[in-house]
């Protein structure tokens, strides 16, 4: 069943690149963007991680936190991380449970082939825990703009 604005975000539960628990509850009070993308490193993950980084002070001044999943480990988390400067938390979702959860693992389609994948989605949640917002067609390289309505 796919999830809809207005909705309760479901109450994940994750391990961030250091291996400390995330969970959404931590965020209470506080608006979320949740994105969900493939993999560290790659292109378009790059410039979606790189966008947030660059636009990170006016989200918080918006009162937005940050919180990145994949289904990458820790070590490739710390990686990304470090080679990009990225000043946000990401989740490693190894097991998929967050993915599953938001309903963000599915079959994927690159030239002909099928596999199953990340589908690249931004969730904002709001204050409440409550979905306010999906990207399904996530502007990688202006992704700001499109969170901040821009």
């Amino acid at each position: 069943m796919a999830l809809e604005v207005g909705q309760a975000a479901p109450a994940f539960e994750g391990v961030d690149q250091n291996g400390e628990v995330v969970k959404l509850e931590d965020f209470k009070g506080k608006k979320l963007v949740l994105f969900f993308y493939p993999k560290d490193n790659t292109p378009g993950c790059t410039a979606e991680a790189c966008n947030l980084r660059d636009n990170y002070t006016s989200l918080l001044e918006k009162g937005y936190e940050i919180l990145g999943v994949s289904p990458d480990g820790e070590q490739s988390h710390q990686k990304f991380i470090e080679k990009h400067s990225l000043p946000f938390r990401l989740i490693a979702d190894t097991d998929k449970k967050v993915h599953e959860l938001f309903g963000t693992w599915g079959e994927k389609n690159m030239y002909g082939r099928k596999y199953m994948g990340t589908l690249r989605t931004t969730f904002i949640i709001d204050e409440e825990g409550k979905i306010a917002e999906i990207f399904k067609k996530v502007k990688t390289k202006d992704h700001t703009n499109q969170i901040l309505g821009v």
